[in-house]
């Protein structure tokens, strides 16, 4: 399952001149779970999240509120350091998750995309990072592996601390519509 969106990375980091990096993920919108890819460019999968994308679907023009595809880098990351249930508004943190205050549109970690992709995800009313794309973290995990982001890829705190540890700026991820395996076939 793993293969087809391996070889989709390959032939659009070929087409785009661009190096792949050591880790790299993998979101499927049409799975809602992403893959973290080790050991590139010869990657081996090695974990698997379930994750969110738009509950408008995927597309690229600015005001979809929908979920882009294709190649992206993490552009630069925000509350490492910080512990969970950081709450976060412009990227700055103006509260924590408490039992009193349990919901957050933004928690934890956020990881801020650029897409890679003249025309698709890069440039003009395409551009992902114009349009504040992350992979950030939510107070209400219920929503997780089904579509209910607002164009965003939300993640689960316990997977996205630790990830976003291993991840540095300039990490790629590759968004699209491809198939990914179950957490048990990785074991």
């Amino acid at each position: 399952m793993i293969d087809a969106a391996l070889q989709k990375l390959r032939e659009t980091c070929n087409r785009l001149d661009i190096r792949p990096t050591p880790n790299v993920i993998l979101v499927s919108t049409a799975d809602q779970r992403a893959a973290v890819l080790q050991n590139g460019p010869n990657y081996a999968p090695a974990e698997l999240f379930t994750i969110s994308t738009s509950r408008f679907g995927i597309g690229q023009k600015q005001g979809s509120r929908k979920t882009p595809t294709g190649l992206h880098r993490i552009a630069e990351k925000f509350g490492d350091d910080l512990p969970s249930g950081a709450i976060f508004k412009g990227r700055k943190v103006i509260g924590q998750i408490t039992p009193k205050n349990p919901n957050a549109e933004i928690a934890h970690r956020i990881l801020w995309l650029d897409g890679l992709e003249d025309g698709l995800n890069k440039g003009g009313n395409v551009d992902s990072h114009d349009r504040y794309i992350y992979i950030h973290g939510i107070g209400d995990e219920s929503t997780l592996g089904q579509p209910a982001s607002q164009g965003c890829i939300h993640m689960a705190a316990h997977d996205l601390i630790p990830l976003c540890d291993k991840l540095s700026v300039g990490s790629l991820v590759l968004i699209g519509q491809f198939q990914l395996p179950h957490r048990a076939a990785l074991d």
